[in-house]
């Protein structure tokens, strides 16, 4: 019998990955779409209108409805959709509130069906929950600090959709942190918020075939039980771990441009506060889930180039300087251009740049590149020791073996307290009461706390420095002394 699976954010780029894998495997599952009734989505979708194997629900992800319709009668969920950058970053509070009502009304849907533990569950999170991760602290783990970046919504909005969906009761869920995604329309991505990236910062890429692979994968009887209730980093591996600037450099060569600095100013890329890191552990997805095609790197960014239109290659004859010109307005555009910071927000300047001194010392690119450019190494061999951060409690151990003594231990170093019922630990999926260093007091189950890195959601999570001192030693291990009391 085909199982059905109900697949959000189908239109999108991963989304679209996905459904692709899973049409392949179309003997096997049935696919139910949700998508918006726009002209672009009906037009994406009609040639699929008379296949029996494939429902498109019309609606929204935000209409509880339209969800239920969905998540009724299915096997699983890949909730995938929701709004991401460049729109996140133009409309925050929109943002904020598609993201965590989505993912509410997936795990109230989810949870109204009344053979609910047969359902499985996946959430596509995202590497931007883990925050700033410069160097040496830019290799990391899931379990590592949950913090957003400052003025970022998009990943205020992650975490908080995470939280409702593994803290919701649903029994099997798992939650698939996405990292950067390259795909032929990534060349078409200029907006402002590429300058909010460091120049000198990291990510670990995966390709968008990749990706959806993860989707129609994690699908297959042969994913384990020990698989699920657990988070995971998504990313086509070693080869894909690029610095900022080598990933610039990479993009701009199909085009002919041979040096970033060329068409860019270095003062124009922010020096932090953007998010990214190494992974340490995303290899383990891999073992569970075999997605990953293993292009070389250099390979795979020549088919992308190859699929570019053929007016693209035109860049290569046009003079750096007039490219120069075409990009500036990017760092001038009022509201999300950095260089608009220095006179109309202090604050977005103080966390992107460290401070107006620091903004305005940058002279030249020799302060920008790399370090290990100048050693003439490549980031991979420059890559340096990998930094593990502590997570308070033995991790070694089962956390269903943790006693209250452990859980308040890991609490306490979190700046917080574990308050229990001591009588329901060892028990996957309990909710237990914490209290953060402010006194707020909130609901969590181990998972998300010691799994998933999670924390005190009350705090003001718009910019987590004005909120984290010292005595949270778990989260002060990725802030800079400087923000701490």
């Amino acid at each position: 019998m085909k199982k059905t699976v109900f697949l959000t954010g189908a239109t999108g780029n991963m989304g679209w990955a996905g459904f692709q894998e899973l049409y392949k495997k179309k003997d096997r599952f049935r696919i139910r779409i949700l998508a918006r009734p726009s002209k672009k989505n009906r037009k994406l979708l009609k040639r699929y209108s008379d296949d029996p194997d494939v429902d498109v629900v019309w609606g929204d992800l935000t209409a509880y409805e339209d969800v239920l319709a969905g998540v009724t009668g299915s096997d699983f969920v890949l909730h995938v959709g929701g709004m991401v950058s460049p729109a996140a970053d133009y409309f925050p509070e929109k943002t904020l509130e598609v993201n965590v009502t989505a993912a509410e009304n997936v795990a109230k849907a989810v949870l109204a069906q009344p053979d609910h533990s047969r359902i499985k569950v996946v959430y596509i999170g995202s590497v931007a929950q883990c925050g700033d991760r410069m160097s040496p602290i830019h290799w990391g783990c899931t379990g590592d600090p949950v913090y957003p970046s400052a003025f970022d919504s998009y990943a205020v909005s992650k975490c908080k959709a995470e939280k409702a969906i593994t803290d919701s009761g649903i029994e099997h869920w798992v939650s698939l942190r996405q990292t950067g995604i390259l795909y032929p329309g990534i060349f078409r991505q200029i907006n402002p918020v590429a300058l909010h990236v460091p120049i000198r910062g990291v990510l670990e890429w995966a390709t968008v075939e990749d990706s959806g692979r993860v989707l129609a994968n994690v699908c297959e009887d042969w994913v384990p039980d020990e698989f699920w209730n657990r988070f995971y980093n998504i990313s086509s591996g070693e080869q894909y771990r690029m610095t900022n600037y080598e990933f610039e450099q990479r993009l701009l060569a199909p085009l002919g441009i041979r040096s970033v600095e060329k068409v860019f100013e270095p003062q124009w890329f922010a020096t932090r506060n953007f998010h990214g890191m190494w992974y340490t552990d995303s290899d383990l997805l891999e073992e569970y889930l075999h997605f990953r095609a293993n292009v070389p790197v250099d390979e795979y960014f020549r088919r992308l180039a190859s699929r570019l239109p053929w007016y693209y290659s035109l860049a290569g004859i046009v003079p750096a300087c007039l490219i120069k010109a075409f990009m500036r307005p990017l760092a001038f555009e009022k509201g999300l251009g950095t260089q608009t910071w220095i006179r109309d927000s202090p604050e977005k300047l103080e966390a992107y740049y460290g401070s107006a001194e620091e903004f305005r010392a940058i002279k030249s690119w020799e302060q920008m590149r790399p370090p290990y450019m100048e050693k003439n190494l490549t980031a991979a061999e420059a890559a340096g020791e990998i930094v593990h951060l502590n997570h308070g409690y033995d991790t070694s151990m089962s956390i269903y073996d943790l006693d209250a003594e452990a859980l308040e231990k890991a609490a306490q170093f979190r700046g917080g307290h574990f308050l229990g019922p001591e009588q329901s630990v060892g028990t996957p999926g309990a909710l237990f009461e914490w209290e953060c260093e402010h006194g707020h007091r909130f609901r969590a189950s181990l998972e998300y706390v010691l799994l998933g890195g999670g924390w005190c959601l009350d705090c003001d999570q718009t910019n987590i420095r004005r909120t984290v001192t010292g005595k949270n030693r778990f989260i002060s291990q990725v802030l800079s002394s400087r923000y701490l009391e």
